[in-house]
């Protein structure tokens, strides 16, 4: 993982534009180029300023150079006061989902969010369709704790639940 660079304007632009993710990130209109330009070049400010963290997820071969970058992790919603913070999560490269690479970036950041931003709380929202995300936060140990009934619009049914998912510091 690391923060996002101007050379990644392209992977970003493609990546918030993609209409089959929006259900999940609550975006109902396309982000510009700009706009996306902007928020790297502001990528650098604390979160106690942004109110969020973004990091890319990179693929490494066997020497210290990234050979691919697959997706995006983001702390979001931060509260310094409550100290806690949501998690959103992309795999944007396709051909990469299913391989384990979401599991070991959600690793990392609960690691770096609790031991170094020193937060008490974790939470996530998740579709209650969406299984294979449900199963990536529950084997990491997020606990669903409610369930907003029909929360979400989708194109297909009509409505569908969200869980809200929730994970406490154990220290």
């Amino acid at each position: 993982m690391r923060a996002p660079e101007p050379e990644d304007l392209e992977f970003l632009y493609q990546w918030e534009n993609d209409t089959t993710v929006w259900q999940v990130s609550n975006t109902i209109a396309p982000f510009s180029r700009f706009t996306l330009k902007q928020y790297i070049e502001t990528s650098h400010l604390d979160i106690y300023e942004t109110r969020q963290l973004r990091f890319m997820i990179d693929l490494f071969s066997s020497g210290l150079e990234a050979t691919k970058t697959i997706g995006t992790i983001d702390l979001f919603d931060f509260e310094p006061y409550h100290n806690r913070a949501g998690i959103g999560i992309l795999i944007g490269d396709t051909s990469e989902r299913g391989k384990g690479f979401a599991n070991d970036a959600l690793i990392t950041l609960i690691r770096y969010a609790f031991s170094i931003l020193k937060l008490h709380q974790l939470f996530c929202n998740i579709s209650v369709e969406n299984e294979q995300s449900l199963h990536l936060f529950q084997s990491n140990g997020f606990v669903i704790i409610g369930e907003k009934k029909d929360w979400l619009k989708n194109a297909q049914d009509g409505w569908t639940g969200e869980y809200l998912l929730q994970l406490i510091n154990p220290q």
